[in-house]
């Protein structure tokens, strides 16, 4: 290969990985890379190799730095991929340690802090933990976000509604509305779950399975949610007494998500119904009229 094109493939490697790295940018126009500094604290410690193998660190004030140049946020990737596997604690402790990191710049150019924001309070939410989601809601909504956020925190809030309301029928016609006006994958998934959630409160077993195998067949690219809704799918089947039916579901959860909490939570859920037959369907009129009996108010004493 002739020395000037080799020299150029280098130059374009260099620039090229320059491109994609992670840098704060001084407002005198030096650019910091990542592996060269550490938030602690609140305060930006900075790395400088002196000579000798040897280094200083020195604080760097915020009032220095201009903005941000960060063209990949691997937590956010890396974050959906544990939610995939199960793993949803390990996904919240990383998105929290990025949230932090990236609340020290917060208000400069090129931060992706409502990013990994909006994901940090969206996790918190799939995960159910409803009281840390609810007091982070006031923050998400001071900040300015996207379209796609904005629709995204509109289904924050019905699965809010959904756990602190039982206006199910006006729940459920608003997570339609919102299926006819997207075809956004992450939104459909989102949606079903809680659909498939209000029919399991209502006690409409079949409703709710089927709801939650939509998730993994039509919108199996949000692999994030997938293992939940397989989950409550087992315990659906459970619920309509095909025990060999969940046990099936939860043995495969168990081998497939091993370590997390979606494989504990089966596990739990196998051993109260192990070596348990499948019973016979109850016909559709005994179905109505237990139904009904639920539904009939309780005489007074």
């Amino acid at each position: 290969m002739p020395r000037i094109v080799f020299m150029l493939l280098t130059v374009i490697v260099l620039l090229v990985g320059e491109a994609k790295g992670q840098f704060i940018i001084l407002k005198d126009g030096s650019r910091i890379p990542q592996s060269e500094f550490t938030i602690e604290g609140g305060k930006i410690i900075r790395t400088i190799a002196i000579g000798d193998n040897k280094t200083a660190t020195t604080q760097l004030p915020k009032q220095n730095v201009g903005s941000l140049d960060w063209t990949d946020v691997t937590e956010l990737s890396d974050a959906r991929s544990l939610m995939a596997q199960g793993k949803s604690e390990e996904a919240l402790a990383m998105l929290a340690k990025a949230k932090d990191f990236f609340g020290t710049f917060e208000d400069l150019p090129g931060t992706p802090y409502v990013d990994v924001f909006f994901a940090y309070v969206e996790a918190l939410s799939q995960a159910g933990k409803f009281e840390d989601t609810i007091k982070l809601i006031p923050q998400l909504k001071a900040l300015k976000l996207s379209d796609s956020q904005k629709m995204k925190l509109r289904i924050i809030q019905l699965d809010i509604d959904r756990q602190t309301s039982s206006e199910y029928t006006s729940i459920l016609a608003e997570a339609e509305s919102i299926l006819s006006e997207t075809d956004d994958s992450a939104v459909g998934a989102a949606l079903w779950a809680i659909i498939a959630d209000i029919h399991g409160r209502k006690k409409e077993w079949e409703k709710a399975l089927m709801a939650y195998l939509r998730i993994p067949v039509f919108y199996g690219t949000q692999m994030q949610r997938v293992p939940d809704a397989e989950l409550k799918a087992g315990q659906m089947l459970a619920k309509m007494k095909r025990f060999e039916d969940a046990q099936a579901a939860f043995k495969r959860l168990v081998d497939s998500y091993p370590g997390s909490v979606v494989a504990e939570s089966a596990t739990k859920e196998l051993a109260a119904i192990n070596g348990m037959k499948n019973e016979p369907e109850e016909p559709a009129e005994k179905k109505e009229e237990a139904k009904a009996a639920e539904a009939a108010p309780v005489p007074a004493k």
